[in-house]
C-alpha cells in the first residue's frame, strides 16, 4: 500500500519487529511450560534448559534468552539433524549424541516438526540438562575417558510418532536412570513444551499465511545479517592470534593448548583453531558444534541489542578446526566437560584475540569455569543425583569493574536455592558467600568469586569438573589476574577434576576464581 510517495512492504520495520517478537514469545512460552512442569531442581530451579524455533531447513529463527552453549550448538547442528530424518505431524525426535547434533550426554534434545496445510514449515526444539542419564557415577558428569562411561547415548530417534509415544525408546531411557520417576517427569515436561510451541507457531503461520511466514523469515534473516555485518565491520581488518591453556583433562595431562587465529576482512570473519592440542584422554574434548557456540556467542555480544537471534547473523562468520583436535573431537572421545569447561575457555581465547583489535571493548578473562559439581548415591532405596554449576568473578573492562559471584558467558543458569537443596537431598550448606579480594587488581577491579560449602549428611559420591584452578584468569591493559579457584575436602586440596567417595560429616568447599582486572591500578588510563 502507498504512504505518501513511499511503498510500504509487508514487512516494514514495525511489522518485522512484531514478527520477531512473536517468534521469541513462542520460545519464552515453551520455556515457561518446561520450567513449571519439570520435576528435577536442575531444570525447575536452576533453569538449565533452552528453547528455540527453526525453519524447515533447520536454520535458526528465534530463541529465548536461555543457555548460550545450548543455543549456539543447536544453531550449528540442526540443519544436519533435520535432513536425515522423515517427519510427520505429531512426531518428536530425541537425541543426546554429541557427534550427531548434541553437546554432552546429560543435555537431552527434543525436536518437533511444525506443519501447516500438510506442509512442513519449521521445528520447535528444547534442550534440558538431566542430572541422571545413566552414568555409573551419580550426577552423570564423571571424570571419564570414553563416551560410554558418561551414560546412555541416544542417537536421533523418534520418541513420539504421529502423537504416539514409542514404548521401546521411552522405557529404554527410563531404565537407564536411577530414579525413573524424575526422568519421566522431566521428559514429559520437554514433550509438553514442544507441544505448546507447535500450537503457537501453527497459529502464527495461520495468521501470516505460509507465504507470509516465509517472507517474514527472509526479511528477519536479511535484517539480522545487515546488523551483524555492520558490527563486524567495526573490527579492524587483520589477523589476531591468541593462545591459552586448560588446566588439565583429569587423566594426567596438564596445560592443554587452545589456540585461535581470528581473521577479519571487511565484515567477514574466519575463526581458525589450527594449533590447538589434539583431543585428549580426558573429557575436556568437545564436538565442533560446541566450539561454534562459543565463537557465535562472542560475536553476538559485539552486535547491537536489537539484533534478532536468527541464522542470518552468523552468515559472515566461518569456523575451521582440524578434525581430531580438542575442539573438533572424533568419536568416541569423552566430552562431558567439553560442553561446560572447554566451551567457556573457547570464549576466553576468542576474546583474547579480539582484545588486540578492540582493546576498549573487550573485557579481561572471567572466571573461566562453570565449576561443575555432580553428586549423589546409588544406594538401593535411597539413590539420588544432583548437579550444579557455580558462578565466579566476571572480568573487568574499560568502562566498569567485573560483577562478583555470577555465571558468565556460556551459561546463565541460576544457583539451586539453599532451601530446595537441603529439602531434596541429604546435604547442608554451611557457607555461601562472596570470596572477597579474589578479583584481579587494576584501574577496574575484576569481580570476586564465591564460596559454597557443602556438609554431607549421608555417604555419597562426588565428581568435580572445574577449570582455572592452576592457571589464573588473565587481566588486560595492565590489570592483574584473578585468583585461581580451589576445591577442598575437609580442608585438604582436591585436583581440578576428580571423583571421590565422601561419608556423613565430610565437608566440601568450592572457592571459585575471580575475574581479571583491567588497566593499571595507579592511574585511570582513560
Amino acid at each position: 500500500m502507498k504512504n505518501g510517495n513511499k511503498t510500504k512492504t509487508a514487512f516494514d520495520a514495525i511489522a518485522l519487529g512484531l514478527f520477531a517478537s512473536r517468534l521469541e514469545a513462542v520460545c519464552d512460552e515453551m520455556g515457561a511450560v518446561l520450567r513449571n512442569t519439570a520435576f528435577s531442581p536442575n531444570i525447575r530451579d536452576r533453569l538449565d534448559y533452552s528453547c528455540a524455533v527453526f525453519d524447515a531447513e533447520g536454520e535458526l529463527c528465534a530463541q529465548a534468552a536461555h543457555i548460550p552453549v545450548h543455543l549456539g550448538s543447536m544453531a550449528f547442528a540442526m540443519r544436519d539433524i533435520v535432513k536425515t530424518l522423515g517427519w510427520a505431524a505429531g512426531d518428536q525426535v530425541i537425541l543426546n549424541d554429541p557427534y550427531l547434533g548434541g553437546t554432552h550426554l546429560p543435555d537431552v534434545t527434543l525436536i518437533a516438526p511444525v506443519f501447516h496445510d500438510e506442509q512442513l514449515q519449521g521445528f520447535v526444539v528444547n534442550r534440558a540438562h538431566h542430572a541422571d542419564i545413566g552414568a555409573n557415577s551419580p550426577g552423570s558428569m564423571p571424570v571419564s575417558s570414553t563416551l560410554e562411561e558418561e551414560g546412555m547415548v541416544i542417537e536421533p530417534v523418534h520418541l513420539v510418532r504421529e502423537g504416539q509415544i514409542q514404548p521401546p525408546v521411552w522405557n529404554g531411557i527410563l531404565r537407564a536412570t536411577r530414579n525413573p520417576q524424575v526422568a519421566e517427569g522431566d521428559l514429559s515436561a520437554q514433550l509438553s513444551a514442544n507441544r505448546v510451541g507447535v500450537k503457537r507457531l501453527q497459529a502464527l503461520i495461520a495468521r501470516q499465511g505460509a507465504a507470509g511466514f516465509q517472507l517474514g523469515l527472509d526479511a528477519l534473516n536479511a535484517y539480522g545479517q545487515r546488523l551483524a555485518r555492520a558490527a563486524l565491520k567495526g573490527i579492524p581488518d587483520g589477523s589476531y592470534v591468541f593462545t591459552d591453556y586448560l588446566d588439565d583433562d583429569g587423566q594426567g595431562q596438564e596445560k592443554i593448548r587452545l589456540q585461535v587465529k581470528v581473521t577479519v576482512d571487511q565484515g567477514r570473519v574466519e575463526v581458525d583453531f589450527t594449533g590447538t592440542a589434539d583431543q585428549v584422554a580426558g573429557n575436556v574434548n568437545c564436538p565442533l558444534s560446541v566450539a561454534a557456540a562459543g565463537v557465535y556467542y562472542v560475536f553476538r555480544c559485539l552486535m547491537p541489542p536489537q539484533t534478532p537471534a536468527c541464522a542470518g547473523i552468523f552468515r559472515n562468520i566461518s569456523l575451521r578446526a582440524p578434525a581430531g583436535c580438542l575442539v573438533n573431537a572424533r568419536f568416541p572421545a569423552a566430552v562431558a566437560a567439553g560442553n561446560v569447561e572447554t566451551s567457556t575457555r573457547v570464549v576466553d581465547v576468542v576474546m583474547g584475540a579480539l582484545a588486540q583489535a578492540l582493546p576498549a571493548q573487550i573485557p579481561a578473562a572471567s572466571h573461566g569455569s562453570m565449576n561443575n559439581l555432580a553428586m549423589g548415591s546409588a544406594a538401593p532405596g535411597s539413590g539420588w543425583d544432583y548437579y550444579e554449576t557455580m558462578g565466579g568473578g566476571m572480568g573487568a573492562g574499560r568502562n566498569g569493574g567485573g560483577v562478583s559471584a555470577v555465571q558468565t558467558h556460556m551459561t546463565n543458569t541460576l544457583n539451586t536455592p539453599v532451601e530446595v537443596l537441603e529439602q531434596q537431598y541429604p546435604l547442608r550448606i554451611r557457607r555461601y558467600a562472596i570470596r572477597r579480594d579474589s578479583g584481579g587488581k587494576g584501574a577496574r577491579q575484576g569481580g570476586d568469586g564465591l564460596v559454597r560449602e557443602f556438609e554431607f549428611l549421608a555417604d555419597a559420591e562426588i565428581s568435580l569438573l572445574t577449570e582455572r584452578r592452576l592457571l589464573a584468569p588473565w587481566g588486560l591493559a595492565g590489570g592483574g589476574s584473578g585468583q585461581p579457584g580451589r576445591n577442598l575436602l575437609n580442608q585438604k586440596p582436591l585436583p581440578p577434576k576428580c571423583h571421590r567417595h565422601v561419608v556423613a560429616g565430610d565437608v566440601l568447599t568450592i572457592e571459585t576464581p575471580g575475574g581479571g582486572g583491567w588497566g593499571r591500578g595507579d592511574n585511570h588510563p582513560f
